[in-house]
């Protein structure tokens, strides 16, 4: 697959290719904001040549997430960036096998365990944002405090050395990819992950035999009792699935949240005097960020049923888009309006449903944390380059940015 900077909008009337070519910005682009403000299912061609319906509203985003006459299991043609099916234990699986994994690793994932990480996230943040305030030349932000945070949370709680990251980051880029890197560096990508996951694993079975147990997730799923007990592959698909969705997307949205602070000093110094409101700063960046480069996954009708008052038949293949979803104006006043205010907000930014994002409570304990130790130092830095020179990343199914170069002012 390939997806084009440089590729034109998408016409009306049109049939376009979807993943649709990157825009730089934090927010949905406004062509595309227009063409899914106008359409409730547009009709796009997939890389592979397959017909599919980009669904935009939020009841009908939500139906597709949730009902199980659309089906993940049931669309066989690769995922739409470079992780392959068998390498995402839940994102393409329905139940019963949904089910059964996700259940397997659920309560470390409890809005109760986000918040006893919350004092270690804290300590975290803090650490390295003083390293940061320390610093009398640019620093990358991305490189320096959005990237490492969340790394080194999920590295803690899979129980594997932070040092290992320097390895395993080139890797989690690769596969990541949505067309920026070729076939056989993305395959290299799969095996070198694969084997190093299996070899902690077999580690972890060497301890656990030594009577030397850790209390790492990984160990914990190993030793889980037999009749819920994940197999060995599973278990190392989790582990490096887990690694890149707690790093990968929570870093990206880091990045967004404090350059959205940078562009709007008079926001952050309102957040300064009231760091009780970070929290819904945070919500409104889930439902603002364009996030998702290639959209959701797809899925296929497996039964007839009825999307934005059109019959759709069995077969028939969907993407729902969050992105657009969370700019619906029949769910939010002033949808194109970014509003810290905004109550009630019952944005799709973590997903919905079956398909709700494992990690959401600790997504938000990270991003809000992360926000709240760099707050008190954003007035004292500014960009180091021009917004319209920072790099945005291209062909990457998470949007964001390669560096966020700041300096003391």
């Amino acid at each position: 697959m390939s997806v084009r900077s440089d590729q034109a909008a998408p016409e009306p009337g049109v049939c376009p290719h979807f993943p649709f070519a990157d825009r730089p910005g934090i927010s949905l682009a406004p062509e595309y904001a227009g063409l899914f403000a106008d359409e409730p299912l547009v009709p796009v061609q997939l890389p592979n040549g397959r017909q599919a319906l980009l669904v935009t509203r939020y009841s009908d985003v939500k139906t597709v997430l949730a009902d199980p006459r659309f089906s993940r299991e049931a669309w066989r043609n690769g995922t739409l960036f470079a992780r392959d099916n068998s390498a995402l234990a839940l994102v393409t699986s329905d139940a019963p096998t949904h089910t059964r994994r996700r259940r397997a690793v659920q309560h470390w994932f409890t809005n109760r365990s986000a918040e006893r990480a919350r004092p270690r996230v804290a300590a975290i943040a803090a650490r390295l944002v003083n390293d940061i305030a320390a610093s009398d030349s640019t620093v990358d932000l991305i490189s320096a405090f959005t990237t490492p945070l969340p790394y080194q949370v999920i590295c803690e709680l899979l129980g594997i050395p932070v040092d290992d990251l320097d390895l395993l980051l080139p890797r989690v880029t690769v596969m990541m990819s949505a067309g920026r890197f070729p076939a056989d560096e993305v395959a290299a990508a799969h095996q070198a992950m694969y084997e190093y996951f299996f070899g902690q694993l077999a580690a972890r079975e060497r301890a656990v035999a030594a009577g030397e147990a850790g209390d790492d997730l990984l160990t914990g799923l190993l030793t889980a009792p037999e009749e819920s007990r994940l197999s060995t592959q599973e278990i190392a698909v989790f582990g490096f699935g887990l690694l890149m969705a707690g790093g990968e997307t929570t870093a990206s949205h880091l990045a967004m949240c404090v350059l959205q602070l940078l562009r709007r000093p008079t926001l952050a110094e309102s957040l300064r005097r009231d760091p009780a409101a970070i929290p819904a700063f945070i919500e409104e960046m889930l439902r603002w960020v364009w996030f998702a480069g290639t959209g959701g996954q797809p899925h296929v009708v497996v039964a007839e049923v009825e999307l934005a008052g059109t019959v759709i038949g069995a077969g028939q293949v969907v993407v729902p888009l969050t992105d657009a979803a969370n700019r619906d104006p029949e769910v939010f006043a002033g949808a194109e309006e970014f509003r810290t205010d905004r109550t009630p907000n019952p944005h799709l930014g973590l997903g919905h449903g079956r398909h709700m994002c494992l990690g959401a409570a600790h997504a938000r304990v990270e991003l809000q944390e992360g926000v709240a130790a760099i707050l008190p130092h954003l007035g004292r830095m500014e960009l180091a380059v021009d917004e319209s020179d920072l790099d945005w990343r291209d062909g990457m199914f998470i949007r964001g940015l390669w560096t966020l170069p700041v300096r003391p002012c």
